[in-house]
């Protein structure tokens, strides 16, 4: 049984990490007139975290479970694909829920009431998948406070970089289509929660049931899940602003920010 002080620190690391995205609002918000180039770099920026994340970091951590789960490489790699795939086939399906009249991919000609619609379905739908996303990390954050400090503060301190530019871009497609920061900012911030929230659910109820192959299959469905994310809602609502090149800028700077903070602090 672990002690108190060890369950609150362990938590204390979790918040701290899963509300970085605070930072990342405040800096969207803080903007006095966030432009075109702004928006297109932020969303390519966070697409490039999200990519990069999952395919160097989520799906090969959730294949390693499955291995270990099923006592084979050739088992827990094909799990590990199934479950990645699983995870695109359920966001797209919510993808295609969503009436025409808001779906970014539907065509004709794009109004500015349009516009607006098409940038707030990609700031909810942002939130929603980064909070499925931050729901393991926080599990994983809090496990690693409980069991080691050494490792579990590095751990949080990537997650938390990786969080700051996550904050940015659920701010600032929703900042655009509400004209509200106090609204962005929030919403940015409540995206968050979901890692404090995971760790309690984790510990409370998930924990004697939580596997090896259970969090294999939720890292690789959470990656699949933030790879159709980022090209379907991201880069291409970085791109109808008409700046391009800022974000594929804005992509690549995403991917170093993330490769850099895995090296240094994981």
């Amino acid at each position: 049984m672990y002690e108190l002080s060890t369950i609150l620190v362990a938590f204390g690391l979790t918040v701290l990490a899963g509300l970085s995205t605070a930072i990342g609002g405040a800096i969207a918000v803080g903007r006095r007139n966030p432009g075109p180039g702004f928006l297109a770099a932020a969303l390519g920026l966070s697409a490039g975290v999200m990519l990069y994340v999952s395919f160097i970091e989520i799906l090969p951590k959730g294949t390693e479970e499955l291995t270990t789960a099923f006592g084979s490489d050739k088992a827990g790699q094909w799990a590990g694909i199934g479950a990645f795939f699983a995870g695109i086939a359920v966001i797209g399906i919510i993808d295609r829920m969503v009436p025409a009249s808001i779906n970014p991919h539907e065509p004709g000609t794009v109004t500015q009431a349009e516009r607006k619609n098409r940038l707030m379905k990609t700031g909810v739908f942002t939130a929603g998948a980064l909070a499925l996303h931050n729901f393991p990390e926080g599990f994983a954050t809090f496990l690693a406070g409980l069991e080691d400090m050494t490792i579990a503060i590095p751990v949080a301190v990537a997650i938390a970089i990786h969080n700051i530019p996550e904050g940015i871009v659920v701010a600032v497609p929703l900042r655009a289509a509400t004209m509200s920061r106090a609204k962005a900012f929030w919403w940015a911030t409540a995206s968050g929660f979901a890692e404090p929230i995971g760790a309690l659910i984790g510990f409370l109820v998930l924990m004697p049931f939580m596997g090896p192959a259970t969090m294999g299959i939720c890292f690789a469905m959470v990656a699949g899940i933030m790879v159709y994310i980022s090209l379907d809602e991201l880069l291409p609502a970085a791109v109808q602003t008409g700046k391009h090149h800022h974000a594929i800028y804005g992509l690549i700077v995403g991917m170093a920010i993330m490769a850099v903070s895995l090296l240094l602090f994981i």
